[in-house]
């Protein structure tokens, strides 16, 4: 694994949509089968909701409110439980690709014993069903003690990182907020980021454009992750800054 010239680890956090692949809508056309069967109707709630950096669990309760639904847990882990079953074979469909440079920054990354981990707003087997289309998923560890981030550790991406944070934590022996950096394409990464006291790298593969990301607070800003690799373990190992600054 690689540390700082102190010793500490670093952690490299990765969101999943608009930052290692684009699922075409999969995800969203599963979330509108399984609402429109538990609902019965949907009056396009979901097509006038803008989903980029927003949790899974976030979704549904905006969903809902839309049409005048209360919130329930008991409803939303239903609805979400259906969602990875539709998610199966929605994912298999055409569009599907993983963004320019992420299959040899993952590898180049791995190969040095950079410690990587994820922070999305997907329930876990979402994001294990999309990276496993593009090939990705063996680069992450899972289950409860894998260092990651989902939208079951709570609604808000703020939640979602800091329980990373945590699970970094307990794996690393310690982690402090400036020895993990998270990697997205969307405002909400950044502001999550930002909110917690962890540097943040946006990327513009997703729907938000360079400026925009550098508006939101972003510390650095790529166009791809084309590239990043020798960057990203040089601030892994603390010489030198990270790529796009």
């Amino acid at each position: 694994m690689r540390s700082s010239p102190d010793g500490r680890r670093r952690v490299l956090l990765f969101d999943v949509d608009g930052t290692l692949v684009h699922a075409a809508g999969a995800g969203r056309r599963s979330l509108e089968r399984v609402l429109l069967a538990e609902l019965g109707r949907i009056d396009g709630a979901l097509a006038g909701l803008r989903l980029d950096g927003m949790t899974d669990r976030l979704i549904v309760r905006e969903v809902l409110a839309a049409l005048g639904r209360p919130f329930d847990d008991a409803l939303c882990d239903r609805v979400l439980d259906a969602y990875v079953e539709v998610l199966r074979s929605e994912i298999e469909g055409p569009g599907f690709r993983v963004l320019p440079g992420v299959a040899e920054l993952l590898a180049d990354l791995a190969g040095e014993g950079a410690v990587l981990g994820l922070c999305t707003g997907n329930v876990p087997e979402g994001a294990r069903l999309k990276l496993r289309r593009g090939g990705l998923d063996a680069y992450f560890e899972w289950g409860p003690s894998a260092i990651a981030g989902f939208a079951p550790d709570g609604e808000a991406r703020e939640r979602v990182l800091r329980a990373a944070l945590r699970r970094g934590a307990e794996r690393l022996g310690a982690l402090r907020p400036s020895d993990a950096l998270v990697i997205g394409d969307t405002p909400r990464d950044v502001a999550a980021a930002r909110a917690e006291g962890v540097p943040v790298l946006a990327v513009a593969t997703g729907r938000f454009a360079a400026g925009e990301l550098r508006d939101a607070g972003a510390d650095a800003v790529l166009p791809t992750l084309e590239g990043a690799a020798a960057s990203l373990l040089a601030w892994a190992a603390g010489r030198g800054p990270l790529p796009g600054a």
